[in-house]
């Protein structure tokens, strides 16, 4: 048979995280005891009180039909006030917010609905691989922002060439995979170039509760004029252990969010109400149950740089996320070889940097997704080899 793909799908590498899942079953087939500090996929379980909620509302026949492509508006004007509450910024739920099955969903949509054939996307790398896919899909032009150490993991936009020729720029803070966090200054200069080079800004924020040491992060919509350029994505995801109910959602230029609502309406279909119902109940988390899951990631996050600076290696204590982001080994050539080694003598798993691009090689991820004790039989593990 002859290649059966279309150009764009032999244009779109293995995706990261399905590799890592297939190197951690080969291993764990073979009766390796695998450490997986590789995928941000949060081991803290749902709040009792949103799997609850859960439990209610499934019980009920209404919620088993279709649901509505926008979610419904009590979902939609939940996550408002949400927001109203946390950023101090208005949106109108009924076109201002989109229901989402997961961010990533929103995010792999958005080339789809502004993105022609041939235009140009700026995005962070290294960075979440699917603001790359999602371009390539819609026949975009991708082209990376590097995110530079020295730098402090933040674009130089007076260094990007023809700017006026780019449609959209995906970034996102607190970052994944660099843990890097911004302020406010940050944001201005980002509308400041959207509005300069008429370019849609396209906000993925879905780290901004999993802050340390005071840290608050800022949303891109508390500077003036963003709602004109952009578009901003949530999740439930990190904020409450709900990375496997897939919802999130995106809030921000009515216009944008309109187009992206149409894109959403013909291929797909809209989250499932009784877990929307979840959604509005994870609104109301007591800041106590949060608190205290942050209060455990902090004393992970803790463990693992003094274990591993003790090691030799140089790592931050980042502001947020729940990532370590550091380089590897002078000795190894690769952030895949070094990954491997790590793998094939330790039993730990680590994401290889160049994952998330090429800006990202020479550099690996290090997700505090384990228990305490599992991180510290991880750290005695390398300290081994």
């Amino acid at each position: 048979m002859k290649n059966p793909n279309s150009k764009r799908v032999d244009k779109i590498p293995p995706y990261l995280f399905a590799g890592i899942d297939n190197a951690i079953a080969e291993k764990k087939s073979k009766g390796v005891d695998v450490i997986s500090l590789g995928i941000g996929d949060p081991d803290l379980p749902t709040p009792a009180n949103i799997i609850n909620a859960l439990s209610d509302a499934a019980k009920k026949p209404e919620n088993h039909r279709y649901p509505s492509y926008a979610g419904m508006p009590s979902f939609r004007k939940a996550a408002a006030e949400w927001y109203k509450r946390r950023f101090g910024v208005s949106m109108n739920p009924e076109d201002e917010v989109l229901a989402l099955i997961g961010s990533k969903e929103g995010i792999a949509h958005t080339p789809l609905a502004f993105v022609n054939p041939g235009e140009t996307v700026l995005y962070t790398n290294p960075g979440y691989p699917v603001y790359r896919i999602s371009t390539i899909l819609a026949g975009g032009n991708p082209v990376p922002l590097p995110l530079l150490e020295e730098n402090d993991f933040k674009p130089d936009f007076s260094r990007v060439k023809n700017p006026k020729e780019a449609k959209l720029l995906f970034f996102g803070y607190p970052n994944n995979p660099t843990a890097a966090t911004v302020d406010k200054d940050f944001f201005r200069e980002v509308v400041d170039f959207a509005l300069d080079n008429n370019v849609i800004v396209c906000h993925d924020n879905a780290y901004s509760e999993v802050t340390f040491d005071g840290y608050k992060s800022p949303s891109f919509f508390e500077v003036k004029n963003a709602k004109e350029v952009g578009i901003e994505f949530h999740s439930l995801s990190k904020t409450y252990n709900m990375t496997g109910w897939r919802i999130g959602f995106a809030l921000g230029n009515a216009d944008l969010i309109r187009s992206l609502g149409k894109i959403k309406e013909n291929v797909d279909s809209g989250v499932f109400q009784a877990i929307q119902h979840a959604g509005i109940e994870a609104f109301k988390t007591p800041k106590t149950v949060l608190e205290k899951n942050l209060k455990i990631l902090k004393g992970r996050r803790d463990l693992m740089v003094d274990g591993l600076n003790t090691l030799g290696f140089d790592v931050k204590k980042p502001k947020a996320t729940f990532y370590l982001w550091f380089r590897i080994p002078k000795k190894f050539k690769s952030s895949v070889e070094f990954s491997k080694h790590v793998l094939n003598k330790a039993g730990v798993v680590l994401t290889p940097g160049v994952g998330f691009g090429e800006y990202g090689e020479g550099y690996v991820r290090c997700a505090l997704t384990q228990s305490k004790e599992r991180l510290e039989e991880a750290l005695e593990r390398l300290k081994k080899l």
